[in-house]
């Protein structure tokens, strides 16, 4: 069972959110926060799996409390979800940054809703490939953000694993890598799974962002898949 924590201060958006999730049969909704620090108080009371977290709710706001549940030790294990009702590329990065493993629209679909839950509980990431490029890249692009030089800690990483993680930048799936880099699914997934070991990242999402900050990936210079 999914345990799944609602950080919203819209009363009726959690209930809604409560009835469609807890019909997916594999969902229990654990509690609801009405503002930042009540999530982290209870993603760390109820050992939540998840945390939809809405991104603007009064004193602590969804994107602090994600940089608060990312950088506690005892909350390593709890995934979040940011739900906005901004598309925002500059929100959605700011999420990726502070820890999320990906967002959703508020208006989603229900069985999107519930897929993201299973998808992120699983610890993969929610970034589409269009996402992915439009967004990160296109913010990867700022100044402020452009790396001087190519981040020390790849260096423990092999070609192979540095030719994965560029894909990984471009928002393939493991299957889609396979398909470039002329391998198995399983073994995409072992390399992945060993890069994030390596560079001590919690999931996919945070690879595409250390792979733009780091320099690894050169905004513009990806190519979509064909």
């Amino acid at each position: 069972m999914i345990r799944v924590l609602l950080a919203d201060d819209q009363a009726l958006i959690r209930a809604g959110f409560r009835v469609l999730l807890e019909a997916a049969g594999d969902v229990a909704v654990v509690g609801e926060a009405v503002n930042g620090a009540q999530a982290v108080y209870l993603a760390r009371a109820e050992r939540a799996d998840v945390v939809l977290m809405d991104i603007r709710m009064p004193e602590v706001d969804g994107l602090e409390a994600t940089r608060r549940i990312a950088a506690d030790d005892d909350l390593a294990g709890v995934k979040v979800v940011i739900l906005t009702t901004f598309e925002s590329d500059e929100y959605v990065y700011q999420a990726l940054r502070a820890g999320a493993s990906g967002f959703l629209v508020k208006d989603t679909e229900p069985e999107d809703l519930i897929r993201a839950v299973r998808v992120v509980a699983r610890g993969e990431a929610l970034l589409s490939p269009s996402v992915t490029r439009r967004l990160i890249t296109s913010l990867a692009t700022a100044p402020q953000r452009a790396p001087s030089v190519l981040n020390p800690s790849l260096s423990r990483l092999t070609e192979r694993e540095r030719e994965v993680m560029s894909l990984v930048a471009e928002g393939l799936s493991n299957e889609e890598i396979a398909g470039r880099l002329f391998l198995s699914p399983l073994t995409t997934k072992t390399h992945v799974s060993r890069i994030m070991t390596k560079l001590d990242a919690r999931d996919r999402a945070q690879l595409v962002v250390i792979a733009y900050e780091s320099g690894l990936v050169v905004p513009g210079s990806a190519t979509s898949p064909g």
